[in-house]
C-alpha cells in the first residue's frame, strides 16, 4: 500500500470511528443535560447526531473515492482536500465550543479533526 493510500484510509477510519463515537452515546449525552424542554432535547439530539453522521460520511466518502479511483487520482485529491477543509472548519467550531468544556472527548475533538485533515492533505501532496 502506498503512503498516500495509507494516509487516506487511516484518516478515513479514524474520522469514521470518531463519528460513531458521537452517535452511540447520544441518548446519554442528552440525558446528561438534565431537565430540558422537549424542543431543546430534540435540538441537542439532532445536533449531536448530525456531527456524528457528518464525520462518518467524510470518512466513507474519502475511503470510497480513494478505493475506486485510486489514491493518486485528481478527483481523489479534490475530495480529500475538500474533506480536510470541512474538518478544519469543524475543528475550529469545536475549539471555540465543546473543547472549552470539562469533557475530555470534547477537548480532543479539534485535535482529532485537525490530525485527519492533515493526513488527507499530506496524502494529496506527497
Amino acid at each position: 500500500m502506498s503512503s498516500q493510500a495509507a494516509l487516506l484510509f487511516t484518516g478515513s477510519t479514524v474520522i469514521f470511528l470518531w463519528g460513531v463515537g458521537h452517535i452511540l452515546p447520544t441518548r446519554g449525552v442528552v440525558a446528561g443535560f438534565g431537565e430540558l424542554s422537549s424542543d431543546n432535547t430534540k435540538i441537542i439530539t439532532m445536533e449531536w447526531l448530525i456531527e456524528g453522521f457528518t464525520l462518518c460520511f467524510i470518512g466513507v466518502l474519502v475511503a470510497l473515492v480513494a478505493a475506486i479511483l485510486g489514491p493518486l487520482d485528481a478527483a481523489t485529491h479534490l475530495v480529500a482536500r475538500a474533506a480536510a477543509v470541512m474538518l478544519l472548519i469543524l475543528a475550529t467550531i469545536s475549539a471555540f465550543t465543546g473543547a472549552r468544556t470539562a469533557v475530555l472527548p470534547m477537548k480532543l475533538c479539534p485535535y482529532v479533526k485537525t490530525a485527519v485533515a492533515a493526513a488527507f492533505f499530506i496524502a494529496t501532496v506527497v
